[in-house]
């Protein structure tokens, strides 16, 4: 985890933490849990350590639901996954299709998986990815987070955030 992660959501004053999947360590939900209440879903670098996780979520926040899920499925979807990315390019698009199928009624759907980020509108649904907070490669040369923002009137925008 990013030494500006911490700072950036107290300074954001944020409500509640999403984790998105890949927290890879316990430790890491302790230290998020003492800026604010952390909803965590288990990525596909959580299998070992962090079984408990649910593969996704239902929430709501400011009225609104929001469907948070890592992307990668069950292990065999992620096997089967893994097998075509092998022989061709497996792009973004395939876990926003999937994120937005999984949450129909949502207004707002997360989803993590290719540590790539995402902030953009299909069909009135809000589809982030908050991107990766921890190791930058190839991909995602710069690490990552993101800020969601909801408004009283349930208005929301989505943030990404390039950290130091």
């Amino acid at each position: 985890m990013r030494s500006g992660l911490i700072p950036l959501f107290q300074g954001a004053g944020v409500s509640a933490i999403l984790h998105a999947g890949d927290v890879c360590a316990p430790w890491v939900l302790s230290q998020l849990e003492q800026v604010a209440p952390v909803h965590a879903v288990r990525g596909n670098r959580d299998w070992a350590l962090l079984p408990h996780l649910p593969l996704t979520l239902q929430l709501e926040f400011g009225g609104l639901q929001i469907g948070l899920m890592h992307g990668h499925g069950r292990f065999w979807r992620y096997v089967k996954d893994k097998g075509r990315a092998m022989i061709a390019r497996v792009t973004v698009d395939r876990y926003l299709r999937r994120a937005l199928a999984t949450f129909p009624e949502a207004s707002v759907v997360i989803f993590g998986h290719t540590h790539l980020p995402v902030n953009t509108w299909v069909d009135g649904k809000l589809a982030f990815n908050p991107g990766c907070g921890c190791c930058p490669g190839p991909k995602h040369p710069h690490p990552t987070a993101g800020l969601l923002h909801i408004s009283g009137e349930g208005e929301i925008k989505g943030e990404i955030i390039v950290l130091a």
